[in-house]
């Protein structure tokens, strides 16, 4: 009984398929580098429905002849390459001859060519069943529509994302090859809207198109050769970074890549410079002879493999760290006239904000603390004692506490070594009527007595703690009253962060935030919570979008305690500060006598020190 079966070709084109085109945005990429590699210097693409309906790209590349348009939808058929020596030399984008053959065999498309001097042609191909050529009408290039897409794979077509998840990684790749090739025009719609589009004016005017002008003025633009290899492009000055890796585009030797080695460069020359969760912005192209390099690792062909990653990571880390460092070797690195062009529009109804841009510059907003009114009397007057000595009636000194050592008691949770103050475990509730107080140690620590047991509060974490549960409380019975900003926050956002931002514009609404879209990839937001008046709009939203990874796990709702918990802290009296007679008073009030309170950033408010302990110190018991 026979058990090995020969594949039928229209069977192993769709598993070839689902290696080259897994999603609309792959064959939107296969499609753009047969443009690019056909000599093209304008390139249209049309998407609906998230690619899923249709996918048109035009071009006004030399074209394809007649008698090929058939054999372009055959499998391993390329016009570039011709044998096994020409893989050691490969200059253009594409060479496998996979990518139209799986597309063709999972959707229906219309190939239309001419060919200077000739006649155009056109082509159908369904389900990879190649129909006949018939005469068309195109003045230049070729136009490709690809309808249906993943029609006859159902199994496929059901792991799809949304049309707005496929929409904007589609843009996303439309944004890089608009920076790797920027003297190309490109046009991009959506749904019928010119979404994106650029002039081929060089890399100066496409940076601006995407990102927006304001960016070029935060960057070097650097053209650099060392040991062979040259590195050119835009680097983030030492205090330009993003929230996520999103603006980092990588360009070798014209083809858009994702690699580890070049990376990594990247970010150990930004090390010194960069805070936690704050990542390097680049747009680099790196030129290195093809052969030190294999690009025929996978068929995405988004990774490399280079003869000699060392060669390529000193050559990267030495250029950009020299150019951050501002070593005496940077200046022959930098391009000194860069040309901040004037953005063009992508129509009338559009602002020039587009995607990513820091065009809007941020407003200042009004701060009103209402919490508490200080006096000159009561603002930062600090003990001129560094240190507290106890005497006993009937013996000398035996202790001295300094203010470090009772701040330890509260930050790190421990009782110092000169004295037992230990965690009022015994009992977490006592009774403010009761409670007498007896004083202020260094301005930060207020001393209250009850039965035989003294208690020690840190004023701010106390105070700290008070206001956030108020804050807290009202979050979380949604009486969320809004405050109206005087001058709008704008903000741009890059496609994947769009994308975030839509799915859960309601969740942010809720938390208090009047936000709305306003132009292409730019926002809006008019109304802030008003108990967070002040907050700093574009910390909140760098935080948002911090780990684009990890975005669908983030409960937005915590982020905006920590934000809550920030103010909380900003607006609480400081260490430092002496409290009037009427205010330690309504501190204790206030914490309801509950001793074992923490304020938000998880540090005790109250220690207590007993009175057994103390005896035990000055060895009046064993």
């Amino acid at each position: 009984m026979k058990k090995i079966n020969i594949l039928t070709k229209s069977v192993y084109n769709r598993i070839a398929a689902g290696e080259v085109v897994d999603r609309p945005y792959s064959a939107v990429k296969e499609l753009i580098e047969n443009s690019l590699d056909a000599g093209a210097t304008q390139i249209d693409i049309y998407i609906e429905g998230g690619g899923k309906n249709l996918i048109k790209v035009v071009d006004n590349g030399c074209g394809i002849e007649r008698d090929d348009l058939c054999a372009a939808f055959f499998p391993h058929a390329t016009s570039k390459i011709s044998c096994a020596d020409d893989l050691n030399n490969i200059m253009t984008l594409g060479f496998r001859g996979e990518a139209l053959a799986s597309i063709a065999s999972v959707s229906k498309i219309e190939l239309t060519s001419v060919t200077a001097g000739n006649c155009a042609y056109s082509v159908t191909c369904e389900g990879g069943k190649v129909g006949q050529v018939v005469p068309a009408a195109l003045e230049i290039g070729t136009e490709i529509c690809v309808r249906n897409l993943f029609y006859n794979t159902p199994v496929r077509a059901k792991f799809l994302k949304t049309d707005k998840k496929e929409e904007s990684d589609i843009t996303n790749f439309v944004t890089r090859y608009i920076l790797g090739n920027p003297h190309v025009s490109f046009c991009y719609y959506v749904d019928g809207k010119l979404t994106l589009q650029s002039f081929g004016g060089g890399l100066d005017e496409a940076l601006a198109q995407v990102y927006g002008a304001k960016v070029i003025s935060e960057c070097y633009k650097i053209n650099a050769e060392k040991d062979g290899i040259v590195i050119s492009g835009f680097i983030g000055n030492q205090n330009y970074f993003k929230s996520n890796k999103t603006y980092q585009s990588l360009f070798l030797n014209g083809r858009y890549i994702v690699n580890n080695t070049v990376s990594t460069a990247v970010s150990n020359a930004y090390a010194s410079y960069a805070m936690k969760r704050q990542y390097p912005f680049y747009v680099l192209n790196i030129s290195v002879p093809t052969e030190m390099v294999d690009v025929n690792v996978h068929p995405n062909k988004f990774d490399v493999r280079f003869l000699d990653n060392r060669l390529i990571f000193g050559a990267v880390y030495s250029v950009v760290s020299s150019v951050l460092d501002g070593t005496a070797g940077a200046a022959k690195f930098i391009v000194d006239s860069v040309r901040i062009p004037e953005i063009k529009s992508t129509s009338d109804s559009q602002s020039n904000k587009v995607y990513g841009s820091d065009i809007f510059e941020k407003p200042d907003t009004a701060v009103n603390e209402n919490l508490k009114n200080e006096t000159d009397e009561n603002k930062k007057i600090f003990d001129p004692f560094k240190k507290m000595v106890i005497f006993d009636d009937h013996k000398p000194v035996k202790m001295t506490i300094s203010n470090k050592s009772v701040s330890e008691g509260f930050d790190n949770y421990v009782k110092p070594a000169a004295v037992l103050l230990k965690s009022a475990s015994v009992q977490q509730k006592i009774e403010v009527a009761e409670c007498v107080f007896k004083g202020s140690l260094f301005n930060t620590y207020l001393i209250y007595e009850y039965g035989e047991t003294a208690y020690i509060i840190d004023q701010h974490a106390a105070h700290e703690r008070i206001i956030y549960d108020r804050l807290i409380a009202k979050m979380e019975s949604r009486k969320i009253e809004r405050q109206s900003m005087l001058i709008p926050y704008l903000f741009g956002a890059n496609p994947q962060e769009s994308e975030f931002i839509e799915n859960n514009i309601e969740i942010i609404r809720n938390m208090g935030f009047d936000l709305k879209p306003f132009g292409v990839g730019s926002y809006r937001v008019d109304e802030v919570p008003a108990d967070l008046q002040d907050i700093n709009l574009q910390d909140f939203f760098n935080d948002l979008l911090s780990d684009l990874k990890n975005l669908r796990e983030i409960k937005l709702e915590s982020m905006l305690k920590d934000k809550i918990a920030t103010k909380a802290c900003k607006h609480a009296v400081k260490g430092g500060m002496r409290l009037t007679d009427a205010e330690v008073y309504s501190l204790l009030n206030l914490m309801d006598g509950d001793t074992g309170l923490k304020c938000p950033h998880g540090r005790p408010v109250c220690v207590a020190l007993n009175k057994n302990d103390i005896e035990k110190m000055f060895k009046r018991i064993v």
